[in-house]
């Protein structure tokens, strides 16, 4: 695994955070910590959730266009499946909405470009 750069790892936390809000917001008990690779900071994921947040960072770690990386968003390359590409965008669009209400104008800066 390669060694993570601060755009990675702050990556890592905005979709790791985004998830976290999710899992609470949609599963209710069940949750472990989980380490958001970096080791700065730590969750609490169900196992669905820890196992979507674990493809994500195995998906971040291995995107083709590393040093110039677009936001996922405006990408040309899509890493996620399908599915989860899916996931991805429920889970951005229903968490955005509630960190945005709990002040984190941050994320909004990130959930929009």
């Amino acid at each position: 695994m390669q060694t993570l750069t601060r755009q990675i790892e702050k990556e890592l936390k905005v979709i790791g955070r985004f998830t976290e809000v999710w899992c609470s917001g949609h599963h209710h008990g069940g949750r472990q910590p989980v380490t958001v690779p970096g080791g700065t900071v730590t969750l609490q994921l169900c196992p669905d959730c820890a196992e979507f947040f674990a493809y994500a960072v195995q998906k971040r770690h291995t995107c083709p266009l590393e040093p110039e990386k677009p936001s996922c968003k405006k990408c040309p390359v899509h890493c996620y499946a399908p599915p989860q590409r899916a996931k991805v965008r429920q889970i951005m669009a229903w968490s955005g909405r509630r960190m945005i209400l709990r002040g984190r104008l941050d994320y909004l800066w990130k959930y929009l470009f």
